[in-house]
This record gives C-alpha cells, sequence and structure tokens, in this order.
C-alpha cells in the first residue's frame, strides 16, 4: 500500500489535538465525552493501538511490531508509534 503524503495525522497525534473520533471504535466522540461502548482495560489505558482515524474515522491499515506499531490512514498519511514514545 502506497503511503499518502500527508502529514495530518502525525502532526495531530503529536500536538495533542482532541480526537474527533475515537481511534479505538470509530465512533463519533460527543461534546460530553462519553462513549456509548464499553472500551478493554487495556484501550482505556491507551495500550492498544488505533484502529480508527481520530480525524476522519476511517479504518486505518495497523501494524503492529515486537517494538510499537505503525498506523496509515489513506487519507491523512502515517504515524509511528516511535514518534509517540509508546
Amino acid at each position: 500500500m502506497k503511503t499518502p503524503a500527508s502529514t495530518e495525522l502525525l502532526e495531530a497525534l503529536l500536538t495533542g489535538a482532541a480526537p474527533i473520533f475515537h481511534p479505538n471504535t470509530g465512533e463519533k466522540i460527543p461534546d460530553d465525552g462519553e462513549l456509548s461502548i464499553q472500551l478493554s482495560p487495556s484501550a482505556r489505558a491507551g495500550l492498544e493501538a488505533p484502529r480508527y482515524c481520530p480525524i476522519c474515522g476511517r479504518r486505518i491499515v495497523v501494524q503492529v511490531r515486537p517494538d510499537g506499531w505503525d498506523a496509515v490512514c489513506s487519507r491523512h498519511g502515517s504515524v509511528d508509534s516511535k514518534y509517540l514514545d509508546r
């Protein structure tokens, strides 16, 4: 899969921008921040790799490695967990 040229996803994660969509469920985050489903303990702790783009809510391609993960959104670019210290 060709990596998109956009760096919007990486920039959003590095700057700590509030996500529009939840990275584990793809659900739009309501203004009150309450999700309608329960997350696993590891997802609540932020230990799971994202499965959905926090900007557009699209499913992203994730490759989990022994030392972290890579995630690619077809519209917003890619990010490597090494940049996030995770």
